[in-house]
């Protein structure tokens, strides 16, 4: 409890980092307000949310308390979208700091931000408002560059942009500058530190920052989203063990935390990339006991990250064991009461690895029903303005097009199919919500041109595969039969080297195969 006269704001006692905003308000509010805007840099919304709105209950005056409610009422960079509802009550709140201008032009320039990304509420679209906020963030910072908080929102501007950007290398370069800027100054302030995160998690800048990444953990040791950030990073560099630790670490954080009545949607995102690494590590009795855990629950936050996540974790634990009935038995939009009508890509997880599975047991009619509603669910996508989306729906429709077109006998039609989902993927960037695809696009071209017996090119695609996505269990045992079938022994036993060293003590067929050829 933070006190002043008569005044008493309640300011949790937990460590997040170092913001000191000096908000144009009485000294009461301004602890509580810098927890607030800390919680939003750490994106745990919810609690920045009730921070800022415990602030305009207990002391009105503080206008830009206003301001912080409807700035945490939107998140550039996750695939959420508001509705018509919480459009209206971000306009409205940014009406009442407006009726009463805060005092600095640095104030002042994050609500006309704010402000523009809430114009019109009931008309414009997600992108537009985007482009606006980045527009009038540009403005902020070009007026006040020294300030952290205002360049720390400018960078995270710059990352929001991506998706809609055919330049992306100069957003993500002009916000890993900036936020190397803040943290020089302070080491402890948590955007520069988070939003340093998703600056280098692009393909070709997972290693640009680790000095900065690895300190997060520290700044805030209860966010769930803290200690999960960085595997980020350790994913793109196949580092699986501290993948499987940190994430556990931050799903026991997130249970500690409920979203609301409901589990929050920062355990599932956790839980997903862990099962991931698991798998990669061949550990799939615990792998198993994760998706048992996971489903144990019954009241997840609605969410499209948590109808993500619920979709993307059956569908993983089967197709990266191959285990194709299992994939062929996965029932889409379940649980029933997530936004699944929101949540397109989601569901569309389901359907390719039904897909998959039913033309592994000889069911080509089942396949072709799952790629029809991919169709469906990309076009859907598509008008909804969510051309990431789309695409990646569009490369898994072809990735299971391909595989059809294999199983009746058109090898080169289905070669192009799936060289066009590879092509595809080199266009967009990974979503921050997964923490990598089903299947892999070159990974999947890799398998079908090793399936027709052209092992050379196979493992070129393999390589393809592991530059982007480094150390994973199907490339590298896929490469490795792939160079043993071309005759390249050496190479073979490398991959297959590197397979035991990830994993060594999984039961798997792919295991004992490499254990045998390396005693050969």
């Amino acid at each position: 409890m933070y006190g002043d006269g008569d005044q008493a704001i309640e300011v949790a006692d937990e460590a997040l980092g170092t913001v000191d905003f000096r908000v144009s308000c009485t000294e009461a509010s301004r602890a509580a307000f810098d927890q607030a805007l800390a919680y939003l840099h750490h994106m745990t919304y919810e609690l920045a949310q009730a921070g800022f709105e415990n602030i305009v209950e207990n002391d009105p005056d503080c206008v830009m308390a206003h301001w912080g409610v409807a700035t945490t009422l939107f998140q550039p960079l996750w695939a959420i979208r508001p509705g018509a509802e919480v459009m209206n009550r971000g306009w409205r709140a940014i009406q009442e700091v407006k009726a009463h201008l805060p005092a600095s032009e640095r104030e002042r320039n994050l609500v006309a931000a704010t402000e523009a990304f809430f114009r019109e509420p009931d008309t414009a679209e997600w992108w537009t408002r985007i482009r606006r906020w980045g527009e009038a963030m540009e403005r902020a910072y070009r007026a006040t560059p020294e300030d952290a908080d205002v360049a720390t929102l400018y960078a995270l501007s710059r990352l929001a942009l991506v998706p809609v950007t055919e330049n992306r290398a100069a957003l993500f370069d002009e916000a890993e500058r900036v936020l190397r800027g803040v943290y020089e100054q302070e080491p402890t302030h948590p955007g520069a530190v988070h939003y340093t995160l998703h600056a280098t998690d692009a393909t070709g800048r997972a290693g640009h920052a680790l000095d900065i990444v690895r300190s997060y953990s520290d700044i805030a040791p209860e966010v769930p989203h803290a200690q999960h950030m960085p595997t980020h990073l350790f994913v793109r560099l196949g580092e699986w063990p501290e993948v499987i630790e940190w994430n556990r670490r931050s799903a026991d954080a997130a249970l500690r935390r409920l979203g609301g009545d409901t589990v929050s949607q920062h355990y599932l995102h956790a839980m997903d990339y862990g099962l991931y690494a698991l798998l990669q590590q061949g550990a799939d009795e615990r792998a198993k006991a994760m998706v048992e855990e996971v489903l144990s629950h019954t009241d997840y936050q609605p969410s499209f990250i948590s109808a993500f996540h619920l979709a993307s974790m059956p569908a993983r634990y089967a197709v990266e064991r191959r285990q194709w009935g299992e994939a062929a038995a996965l029932t889409p939009r379940m649980p029933d009461y997530l936004p699944w009508d929101d949540a397109p890509w989601a569901e569309g997880l389901t359907w390719l690895a039904r897909g998959l599975g039913a033309l592994h047991s000889g069911k080509v009619d089942a396949a072709q029903e799952a790629e029809d509603r991919l169709i469906a669910l990309r076009d859907a996508a598509a008008a909804e303005d969510e051309a990431t989306f789309a695409t990646y729906i569009e490369m898994d429709r072809l990735i299971l097009a391909g595989w059809i077109a294999r199983t009746q006998d058109r090898p080169e039609e289905a070669i192009q199919l799936i060289g066009t989902a590879a092509e595809l993927d080199s266009t967009v960037e990974k979503p921050t919500v997964t923490p990598g695809a089903l299947l892999p696009p070159y990974e999947a071209l890799g398998d079908l041109l090793l399936d027709l017996d052209r092992p050379a090119e196979a493992w070129e695609a393999y390589q393809a595969s592991d530059v982007v996505w480094p150390r994973r269990y199907n490339t590298l045992l896929g490469a490795a039969r792939a160079a043993a079938a071309a005759g390249k022994a050496q190479t073979a036993g490398d991959h297959y080297a590197t397979l035991l060293d990830i994993a060594g003590g999984s039961a798997r067929p792919g295991v004992i195969e490499a254990q045998a050829y390396l005693k050969r």
